[in-house]
């Protein structure tokens, strides 16, 4: 039998379509029947690919007796984390305020008008050393409804103002040299010298952090250059080498559970893989320009990453999909984490034969004791094989092998936001390495979104098998996508992904600004809820205001129009503080503040001429400082910085510009080099 749930639109959503939970969906239906029967709201939240949400499920809200009891004394509301971020960070907030941790599934309670009043992450099915089971967090919370109803209503009220008023963002403020060097110090302070990477365990990708870091480093070779480029280069290695990296398959998990980036929690999310593609790149192109071997590590890691994302994660429609699952069936046929990944000895003996099997076992850190569960490992290649072509035999046979095992679940809903990242990610990947062909799957990803995802001039968040859901898009939608579209106007000089990025600006403007100067993470044409989320600061993925200052430097360069120049200034004074004082908190930010501050200003560099991937275009992708934006196109064809920029001589020509000022042209990489030296 069937729930409310069985009509949704959300994969996560429909997982739960079977419970025996008379689940609503977040709205109003569900508030109404809440003050109907004078009973607190059962909030629970997760996403398709969550392991611990998993857990929880099976445990308590499949239990026909847990269900019960939640349809007898609250009104059940199943959200997906990934369709409204909006709810889910507002009540991210209260979780984290009343315990001090986040994460999902998340439990939170709430009035009838919204206001939560108890919260909390997984609770299990029986009670564990300083954590409540399920059924009795259940009877406490219906004990204080009962019975201490004044006190619980005023004190959700109250929680509600005390967070929004502790949310606000810090006043706007101004950096110098002096504060960017200081927060691009404190990062390095903070690295893991052993691991790379930020704290211990869990440790998840630090993906913006690492643009700010490999855009530091890029700036010359003094002292804090060099431990910029120290600390990112040993995370991204690291990160490359460990079990967080699929080593047959390509693409990166979602966090480790260990600080050596060895066992990872087996989750793939699109976000954390588009981003970290555009920091292997970037980083690839670092690596070379410092003469170390590091770069073929980083430039093979970028093409596996862009290998999976095609492989795995890409839609019928052109898009990419939000994510594969942790889980998967066993050898026994129960579903457990990381069963797709981990091997044992006698696992690679049978693929690969004896000789071979034992060579791949050292060389990937499998052995009878097992680094994960159960006697198997993940795979972990701390060292580069002797022999290359041998090694990849070896991939190519256990990958084979592996897809013979029952794969993990897919969640095919597409997220406006990450495909603009991973947009960006793929067309500033094909730039900087070389790697024209990517370009396709870029400008299909941007069709798909456009066409599906784009109502008149408002996004929408999510879609599935080519159908828009009703879900309204936040401000990291607009701003990832109009990120994504300038990315390809860049790389193939075609007008048509400017004028549609910088509608998408427009929008953003018009519907999500703040009064100073940020921007609020949902539209002011939403569902009004309990207030209107807005964080500036980053977390694992940029923030709406952080990828709109990226958006609108490039918007700035590629157009000439002041007002994208003086967006991002504002953007920057809003973000500001987390720069000087938080800078995990601010990757993005600080990466537009190095670059701003450099001796090596940023340039726009325009080519006409030749084709994307000639010698002038990468030439000019590889030498151009931090935030530099390089356009190769025709002539006249509709951007503005192509626009007067005619071929001398019959044969490719660059320009280099400084505010839309522009050196003579030259014609060779000689001269291109001399300029952006």
């Amino acid at each position: 039998m069937t729930n409310r749930l069985a009509h949704s639109f959300s994969p996560y959503l429909l997982q739960h379509a079977d419970n025996p939970v008379a689940w609503f969906e977040w709205g109003e239906a569900a508030f109404e029947e809440a003050r109907r029967r004078d009973v607190p709201v059962f909030l629970s939240v997760g996403y398709a690919a969550c392991h611990w949400c998993h857990v929880m499920a099976h445990e308590s809200f499949e239990d026909p007796a847990i269900g019960e009891a939640l349809d007898q004394r609250f009104v059940s509301v199943k959200v997906d984390r990934e369709e409204r971020p909006d709810v889910d960070a507002i009540y991210m907030d209260v979780t984290m305020a009343l315990t001090g941790q986040g994460g999902w599934p998340m439990s939170v309670w709430l009035t009838p008008e919204g206001h939560a009043f108890h919260a909390g992450t997984y609770f299990p099915p029986t009670a564990r050393p300083g954590m409540p089971s399920f059924r009795q967090v259940l009877d406490a919370v219906t004990d204080a409804w009962e019975h201490r109803r004044e006190q619980v209503l005023a004190g959700s009220v109250q929680l509600t103002r005390e967070i929004e008023a502790r949310g606000q963002p810090p006043a706007p403020g101004t950096l110098t040299a002096a504060d960017v060097d200081q927060a691009i110090g404190s990062l390095v302070a903070q690295a893991d010298e052993a691991h790379g990477g930020f704290g211990g365990a869990p440790k998840f990708p630090p993906s913006s952090i690492l643009d700010a870091l490999v855009a530091r480093a890029s700036q010359g070779d003094g002292r804090l250059a060099d431990e910029a480029w120290r600390v990112a280069a040993l995370t991204v290695e690291r990160m490359a080498r460990g079990g967080i990296h699929d080593q047959l398959a390509g693409g990166f998990a979602r966090y480790a559970t260990d600080r050596a980036w060895a066992i990872p929690h087996f989750e793939k999310m699109l976000y954390d893989n588009a981003l970290l593609l555009g920091a292997y790149a970037r980083g690839a192109v670092e690596a070379r320009r410092r003469g170390e071997p590091l770069a073929e590590l980083f430039e093979r890691v970028a093409a596996q990453t862009v290998e999976w994302l095609a492989a795995d994660l890409l839609t019928e429609q052109g898009a990419f999909a939000s994510s594969l699952d942790a889980d998967s069936l066993d050898a026994q046929g129960a579903l457990r984490e990381g069963a797709a990944y981990v091997w044992t000895p006698e696992q690679l003996t049978d693929v690969l034969g004896t000789a071979d099997g034992d060579h791949a076992a050292q060389l990937l850190g499998v052995d009878a004791a097992g680094t994960f569960e159960h006697g198997t490992s993940t795979l972990q290649l701390s060292s580069d094989p002797e022999d290359r072509d041998w090694f990849d035999g070896v991939r190519d046979g256990l990958r084979a092998a592996r897809s013979r095992r029952p794969a993990p679940a897919r969640d095919d809903k597409v997220v406006a936001a990450w495909n603009g990242w991973a947009i960006a990610a793929l067309s500033d990947a094909a730039m900087l390495l070389g790697r024209p062909e990517w370009l396709r799957l870029a400008q299909r990803a941007a069709t798909s979104v456009l066409e599906i995802h784009l109502d008149a001039d408002r996004l929408r968040r999510t879609s599935r098998d080519g159908v828009a859901s009703a879900a309204p898009g936040v401000a990291e939608d607009y701003a990832g996508v109009a990120l994504g579209l300038l990315s390809l106007a860049c790389a193939t000089g075609e007008q048509i992904w400017l004028t549609r990025a910088l509608a998408l600006l427009e929008t953003l403007e018009r519907d999500f600004a703040a009064d100073d100067g940020s921007l609020y993470d949902t539209p002011n044409h939403a569902e009004s809820l309990v207030r209107r989320p807005r964080n500036v600061g980053e977390n694992a993925t940029p923030s709406g205001t952080t990828a709109m200052l990226r958006a609108s430097r490039i918007a700035y360069r590629l157009s000439g129009e002041d007002r994208w120049r003086e967006r991002a200034d504002a953007l920057a004074a809003t973000v500001a503080a987390y720069v000087a004082q938080a800078p995990r908190a601010a990757g993005w930010a600080l990466a537009d503040a190095v670059a701003e501050h450099a001796q090596r200003h940023p340039v726009e560099v325009a080519i006409v001429g030749e084709q994307a991937g000639g010698p002038l275009t990468r030439a000019a992708w590889r030498m151009a400082p931090a935030g530099s934006v390089v356009v190769t196109g025709v002539p006249d064809s509709g951007i503005p910085l192509l626009t007067a920029r005619p071929v001398v001589a019959g044969t490719a020509t660059a320009y280099v510009c400084r505010g839309h000022v522009c050196d003579l042209p030259v014609t060779t990489v000689e001269g291109l080099e001399r300029l952006l030296a």
